[in-house]
């Protein structure tokens, strides 16, 4: 590493808090952040579950407000995320007492393919259907005069590293990526790297998701969803003899990440420092399923690139989706490099937020560092035989160590390792 790079400040928005205290207890308590969602449907009992951030007053943090008419859900939980870490680390980017100088900010957010809104493209849509049918011919011309015109930019991956930068005038390096849940964490390596070879003293980096979008739903089979049963807080359960799949969810977190020489001198207090990363890929055709091979790569390769022993972890925030076939992959690349290390994993308290994974998760992870405490993993009950590893259930723990390890994955084979420290 060219520089060190440290955290300095951190915001979240997710389905069991919007400020750190509240996610934390919340995390602790076991409370459950997945429900139905508020869908209209024919049949009441077809309602999807799902997690969703209750409200966050983003036109607080929106200027000009009109400009909220070109943000999706999306872009907004990113902004008002961004907004909350910005001020956790005590970060000015405007006026003439801005700590940072505008070329000397960056922005680098992981961002889902944002799903369309039904609403505003419904009445373009519904001016094809004539006698009961759809003509085609009439889409071109007819339709899109009911089409705002600035549609498109309310859905484009890179829009929410775009009104960040806009909203922090920042003006060093700024990008998106769109890899699933592994974006969050792929947004906070490329910020480090963008911090190391000294093209900015301090980013913005995270990522946003909103999977609970109706586009999302139209394919949820895809995502392996678990049955819907009446009490859906109960549903995602990973690692867990009984887990039958996931539910979606949304949300956003942000980080300031800076070089340390550059936080010591603006008097920043240093939350942890990024010991190591590592990105990883398995090749596979699309109808195959990832062995597990890139995530022990990745764990390998973070282990050796910050000079550490598998016994200096002190605890594993994993990915644990509650799918069958990605929890085992896990649980057994954990158990093969980790050995008994402790595991928690998030999602059964808000399911997968798509983009916004693994910032959410990672804010977790260092809250726990703060705390030194490893909060439950909540609906796990009993350790399926297949899951080797040591996951903690039912009460919190101590965390002995000052390391933690976060993974995130995807179903495409990339897989990502994050070991950050006290």
């Amino acid at each position: 590493m060219y520089k060190e790079v440290v955290i300095t400040g951190f915001g979240l928005l997710s389905p069991i808090g919007n400020d750190k205290e509240s996610f934390w207890d919340s995390l602790m308590c076991e409370v459950g952040g997945v429900g139905f969602l508020n869908i209209a449907t024919k049949n009441e009992s077809l309602r999807p579950m799902g997690g969703e951030v209750s409200e966050f007053h983003a036109k607080e943090y929106i200027k000009p407000r009109k400009n909220i008419k070109v943000m999706s859900r999306d872009i907004q939980l990113a902004l008002v995320a961004s907004a909350h870490a910005v001020k956790s680390a005590n970060l000015v980017t405007e006026g003439e007492s801005r700590t940072v100088a505008s070329d000397r900010l960056g922005v680098m957010f992981g961002s889902d393919l944002i799903g369309a809104e039904v609403d505003l493209l419904l009445g373009a849509f519904r001016v094809g259907v004539k006698d009961g049918r759809y003509d085609f011919s009439s889409w071109g011309i007819d339709a899109m005069r009911d089409v705002f015109p600035l549609w498109m930019l309310k859905f484009l991956p890179n829009m929410p590293s775009c009104h960040i930068s806009i909203a922090h005038d920042a003006h060093a390096p700024s990008n998106a990526l769109t890899l699933c849940r592994g974006s969050s964490l792929a947004a906070l390596m490329e910020a480090a790297r963008t911090i190391q070879r000294g093209a900015a003293d301090v980013m913005i980096a995270g990522g946003c998701g909103n999977r609970i979008n109706q586009d999302f739903q139209t394919r949820i089979k895809s995502y392996f969803p678990a049955p819907r049963q009446d009490d859906p807080a109960t549903v995602l359960r990973p690692f867990d003899v009984d887990r039958k799949g996931t539910t979606l969810g949304e949300g956003a977190g942000a980080f300031i990440l800076e070089s340390r020489e550059f936080a010591e001198a603006r008097g920043a207090k240093i939350l942890a420092k990024i010991r190591s990363f590592a990105a990883t890929n398995e090749p596979k055709l699309h109808n195959e399923r990832p062995t597990g091979n890139a995530i022990k790569h990745a764990i390998k390769l973070a282990l050796e690139r910050a000079d550490l022993k598998p016994q200096d972890i002190g605890f594993v925030n994993a990915d644990g989706i509650g799918v069958q076939h990605d929890d085992k992959i896990e649980a057994e690349a954990i158990r093969e490099l980790l050995g008994d290390v402790m595991v928690s994993a998030n999602k059964g308290n808000f399911g997968d937020l798509g983009s916004g994974t693994g910032a959410v998760e990672l804010a977790a992870a260092l809250l726990s560092l703060e705390n030194k405490i490893i909060p439950p993993t909540k609906n796990h009950d009993k350790t399926a035989p297949d899951c080797p590893i040591n996951v903690v259930h039912k009460k919190p723990q101590t965390l002995k160590q000052n390391i933690t390890l976060k993974l995130n994955q995807t179903r495409m084979g990339r897989s990502f390792a994050v070991i950050l420290e006290k």
